[in-house]
């Protein structure tokens, strides 16, 4: 059987159940924000300066890449912090920074920190592709190209030999799934002219996201809409054209989500992750996507479309204020002791109850995202089918629980 090579899948970190999460479920690489210095800084519970070296350790031990976001707008105020940062992932041995500033981008090949251009510069063109190769290994192209466009800049990249500082080949990366917005990507100012919290510096207040109505100022009268959230695009996703993704040459798939849950990682991750493994082997269908969007569905979603890729002008639209998704999480209580010799794991239930036949969520710093169907507990020490708030109920897991983890039951939506 031919194994084609396949692409580097980036997953998104927002915090360490998230970074977990994605490292359990075949990330190759991770990339997360530090402090507010980065494009989600409101977004998420963002690492501080002191988790480097500890994002940096549990990624190593799994030989997986880590980028520092560092890509909003800065100004003569930031710049020092800007360098506390850089000389801190250089300390902790981060693989590269992703920017926009020049700012960071010099400081960071100062000190010899690896950059990847990010998806703010608008890279739509190989003459910038060139430019930008005085700096940076790894580009990020600009979300309105589609795939033709993608593979032209790849090819001409391999024609003309493009190398970045490390003398090898520049790489393009490209957005793989999550959300989009009406900004040229990412660059908006609807946040900061009516909240004064500008999303170019990673303090965007999601207002394309409401509903909205149109009125004739002049008449007063209110035009009809199809659809009342006329500026808030559905969810990208390139699962079903996945084979064609990876056809243009790009090396790196980005899967948005920096701000969303830990399940949300973990499921769209190792989706990708398969789909990823199935075109390399040979094995991709269109039975197995299907099951795979299924997947999908289940965690975060606005719905789904194909962004620019496949030369389609925007125009999918979103028709509620928050997620599609087919099924929810719901708190049932936390973790308190694990028994490591029987591998039983001890809750308390603060909330809702829990029976045999569930879908149970575990989530935590260290242990990432795990989910199973219940099978067997103890209640209050007795064998019972059902444990409820106030009770302690004990649960073989093939994992360790910590006091941190959060205990959760999926339902249907």
């Amino acid at each position: 059987m031919k194994v084609i090579e396949t692409m580097e899948l980036m997953a998104p970190a927002g915090n360490f159940e998230s970074l977990q999460a994605a490292i359990d479920n075949g990330a190759d690489s991770v990339y997360f924000g530090v402090e507010q210095l980065n494009m989600r800084a409101r977004a998420s519970i963002n690492f501080t300066i002191e988790d480097l070296p500890e994002i940096a350790r549990r990624c190593k031990k799994k030989n997986v890449r880590t980028y520092l976001t560092l890509n909003t707008i800065i100004y003569d105020h930031d710049l020092s912090i800007i360098k506390t940062l850089l000389d801190a992932a250089k300390a902790a041995n981060l693989t590269a920074v992703i920017a926009m500033d020049q700012a960071v981008i010099a400081y960071a090949r100062q000190i010899d920190i690896e950059v990847h251009i990010s998806t703010q510069i608008n890279i739509t063109n190989i003459e910038t592709v060139k430019f930008y190769a005085l700096f940076a290994d790894t580009m990020v192209m600009s979300r309105e190209l589609s795939l033709r466009q993608v593979k032209k800049i790849c090819e001409q990249i391999e024609k003309e030999q493009i190398k970045g500082p490390s003398g090898k080949l520049v790489e393009i990366e490209i957005f793989g799934h999550g959300a989009l917005c009406m900004a040229v990507s990412g660059k908006c100012y609807m946040s900061l002219h009516a909240y004064n919290s500008s999303a170019n510096r990673g303090a965007c207040k999601q207002n394309c996201r409401k509903k909205y109505s149109v009125i004739d100022q002049e008449t007063g009268i209110e035009m009809e809409l199809d659809n009342e959230y006329i500026m808030s695009p559905k969810d990208l996703c390139t699962l079903d054209f996945l084979d064609q993704v990876v056809a243009t040459g790009a090396k790196v798939l980005k899967i948005e989500g920096r701000g969303r849950a830990p399940e949300y990682v973990a499921t769209v991750i190792k989706t990708y992750r398969a789909a990823l493994d199935a075109i390399a082997e040979g094995s991709y269908s269109k039975d197995k996507v299907s099951e795979w969007m299924d997947t999908l569905a289940k965690v975060y979603n606005r719905g789904f479309w194909s962004g620019y890729y496949l030369g389609q002008k925007l125009g999918e639209w979103s028709d509620t204020p928050g997620s599609k998704a087919t099924q929810k999480k719901v708190y049932i209580g936390k973790g308190v002791h694990f028994f490591p010799k029987p591998s039983i794991s001890e809750f308390k239930i603060e909330a809702y109850d829990i029976k045999i036949g569930d879908t149970i969520l575990v989530t935590g710093p260290t242990t990432g995202v795990e989910e199973f169907e219940l099978t067997e507990m103890m209640v209050n020490d007795e064998r019972l089918t059902v444990a409820q708030k106030g009770d302690s109920c004990t649960i073989p897991t093939p994992f360790r629980i910590r006091p941190s983890d959060k205990l959760y039951k999926i339902v249907q939506n």
